[in-house]
């Protein structure tokens, strides 16, 4: 396994419940920050296998990346469950639910 996609991994594991990070955060914490398209691409193939807390992670714009859909509802419903609030917009506000991690892995 890439030490990148190891990094993405142990940040993505890390998000708390009733907090989201956005794919461009993961990125930059592991040492890429232009790598915001790989931590889809790992979220996409690792989720299962490593039992990745996938519904936790949004766009930059504090949207789910999947358009209208099951996904979509699927990941909407379960960040409902700990507590997320969407607006009127369908976006998640990332002053209060972003987890803010500094600590680059």
């Amino acid at each position: 396994m890439q030490p990148f996609t190891e990094k993405v991994i142990k940040i993505i594991k890390n998000i708390p419940r009733g907090k989201v990070m956005t794919y461009g955060q993961i990125a930059r914490l592991a040492g890429s920050p232009r790598g915001a398209r790989q931590v889809v691409r790992i979220l996409h193939t690792q989720s299962e296998k490593h039992q990745l807390p996938w519904h936790r992670v949004v766009n930059g714009k504090g949207e789910i990346g999947f358009k209208e859909g099951d996904l979509h509802d699927i990941q909407r419903e379960l960040l409902e469950n700990e507590g997320i609030h969407f607006n009127i917009n369908k976006r998640i506000d990332l002053q209060e639910f972003a987890h803010e991690s500094s600590q680059q892995i």
